[in-house]
């Protein structure tokens, strides 16, 4: 999952950065809060995040949601963000702030209940339960729940279902995920059905299959297991097949959860008022206590941070989507028992890396220069310093089973702002001249304007003249994923979808994977990665770990397509009359499900 990119993520998707290093790592509290009590999350809190999901049954299945305790209806809720969502589309989102969004407005065939602990079961969403397998595990059966509509009125059925998941094979989706597809079809599914569902064609029954208007059947040439978790991502929601309009439908989608689109002024703002046909009957998951929610796609995160510390007027109604506390502020925030009291705080699952372009950076002792330049503490610092993220030895998170803590082969742990004298060293070896341009892409947020200054000077330093150039956040990761995008170095953030190092290793450094418009960012194409992803996708977990293991080995120490740069943790802030407010492990954002006013 990629980190919104400020945003995410890209989740990931994802804690953003302030404008410059003099407000950062240069100043006086860049340790992100040198005022207050360190209370920051650390790779313990991560640990937790690591439990396996339960599968829930039809009555884990059945709504409504287990209230909220004190939970009062009304009034509308207002959201601050800095600049719009990535899609609204479902089959086109990936990426953290449409993945909240989608919460609100989207249902699929699964979802996760969250208990308080941050404890996660997938339990049955518009299906009955969270599927029931057979034949070893590779069919998968799920039955449709009664009472279900969009906001139009119209009963969901399996063909509704069909269509979700057969339109992700045309080219009118090019930003979801691909685990679905590339399990039923393989690697190349586009092929299997190049137009999607829109020129009368289906996939085979022996494939995709409903036998009736309530059931549907996925059939699998080997066992997939986490099936329930894949279908549970807001990529796999369902997109009512009489509401398609294919690439205009990411402006105007069709709403199935408790919230639908009243306005939309792009870029700008947007409102979402209550879904009538919305029944919480049949959902496990959700609540529709406010009226309501007010989006404002124009407040950077230095104005939303300072308008939450104040907590006057309507900022006592709102609260942040995706961004995070302002570093510059993070000293404030904690050291006012008042605003800290309105922060909530998780470990994300998501590691920053700077992806090289191995279509252009060709030289692993280049790639290898610039890693060890790097000074990845100075980039937590200007995300928040311990609030905001913790130096990476490895591109596999904390939050991820049997995450090594001691790993670390380019020496950060010992040497967290980088060894230019190494750098320098592989650099000569590699008959690299002084002024060699770089292309930088970064996006333009607060989080990327910070990091491309730290990038640029490390660089600067070891000799390259780095070439800047800057992208609209919006469209970064779409711009960074075309295969021949012209940038040597750009970053990247990326977490896990479930806990499983197969939702990081193969959708990012799968050789199989390579196209426009996917998550393999470097364009790793190596062939003992391959071999090692395909065969712990068929092991049981524990020898799968082992494999996956020596995968994130060979891509980190003997090919090295992205510099691990910071795990990274979440801080954010909310006005003081916002109630159930409370940090979520699944989004690792503020619970939007459990929201309301406490004075409506």
């Amino acid at each position: 999952m990629k980190p919104i990119r400020t945003r995410t993520a890209r989740a990931i998707a994802v804690a953003i950065v302030a404008g410059s290093m003099a407000l950062t790592g240069c100043s006086g509290n860049s340790d992100g809060g040198s005022k207050g009590k360190d209370d920051s999350k650390s790779q313990k809190d991560a640990a937790e995040q690591q439990d396996p999901v339960a599968y829930g049954d039809a009555a884990a299945s059945t709504g409504p949601a287990a209230e909220v305790p004190g939970a009062k209806p009304g009034g509308f809720i207002n959201v601050y963000m800095q600049s719009d969502l990535t899609h609204m589309d479902p089959g086109q989102i990936y990426v953290s702030d449409a993945g909240q969004f989608a919460n609100l407005v989207h249902r699929g065939l699964t979802n996760y209940e969250e208990d308080e602990k941050g404890n996660l079961t997938v339990v049955g969403d518009i299906a009955t339960d969270s599927g029931t397998s057979s034949d070893g595990g590779k069919t998968w059966t799920y039955t449709l729940k009664d009472g279900v509509k969009d906001e139009d009125g119209n009963a969901i059925t399996s063909a509704d279902v069909r269509h979700s998941i057969e339109r992700l094979y045309s080219k009118v989706i090019f930003d979801g995920p691909t685990f679905i597809q590339s399990w039923l079809s393989g690697n190349d599914y586009r092929k299997a059905l190049p137009d999607g569902p829109y020129k009368g064609k289906h996939l085979p029954d022996t494939v995709l299959e409903t036998p009736d208007a309530k059931t549907v059947v996925f059939h699998f040439d080997k066992p997939r297991p986490d099936l329930p978790q894949a279908l549970a991502m807001a990529g796999y929601a369902i997109v009512p097949e009489k509401a398609d309009t294919k690439e205009k439908y990411d402006d105007a989608p069709k709403a199935l959860g408790p919230y639908k689109i009243a306005e939309y002024k792009p870029g700008k703002s947007m409102k979402l008022v209550k879904n009538d046909q919305w029944d919480p009957k049949t959902d496990a998951v959700r609540h529709q206590y406010v009226d309501g929610y007010n989006f404002s796609a124009t407040i950077d995160q230095a104005s939303q941070t300072k308008r939450l510390i104040a907590d006057q007027g309507e900022a006592k109604n709102a609260i942040q989507f995706t961004d995070s506390v302002d570093p510059a502020q993070m000293s404030t925030v904690i050291g006012d028992a008042n605003a800290k009291k309105r922060t909530i705080q998780g470990y994300q699952p998501y590691v920053w890396q700077l992806n090289f372009n191995l279509d252009r950076v060709k030289d692993k002792k280049v790639r290898d220069a610039i890693t060890y330049a790097l000074p990845n503490q100075s980039m937590v610092q200007a995300d928040g310093g311990r609030y905001g993220g913790e130096v990476a030895g490895g591109l596999l998170a904390p939050t991820l089973p049997n995450f090594d803590p001691e790993y670390d082969p380019f020496g950060k742990l010992k040497k967290p702002n980088g060894d230019i004298e190494k750098a320098k060293e592989l650099l000569k070896e590699a008959g690299v001249k002084e002024g060699t341009k770089l292309s930088y892409a970064y996006s333009n947020t607060p989080r990327g304007q910070a990091q491309q200054v730290i990038i640029k000077g490390a660089l600067a330093k070891i000799g390259f003249d780095v070439q800047a150039k800057e992208i609209d956040r919006a469209s970064f990761y779409e711009q960074v994923g075309k295969l021949d995008n012209p940038y040597d170095i750009y970053m990247t953030g990326w977490g896990q979808d479930w806990p499983s190092p197969s939702t990081v290793i193969t959708p990012v450094y799968d050789g199989e994977l390579i196209a426009d418009g996917a998550s393999n960012y470097s364009h790793i194409n190596d062939k003992q990665v391959n071999e090692l992803i395909q065969k712990a996708l068929e092991q049981e977990p524990e020898e799968a770990a082992k494999t996956w293991e020596q995968a994130h080995h060979r891509i980190v120490e003997e090919i090295n397509p992205a510099a691990p740069v910071y795990y990274s943790k979440q801080i954010q802030l909310y006005g003081s009359n916002i109630g159930g407010a409370r940090y979520s492990t699944r989004s690792s954002y503020i619970d939007i499900n459990d929201v309301y006013l406490k004075q409506p």
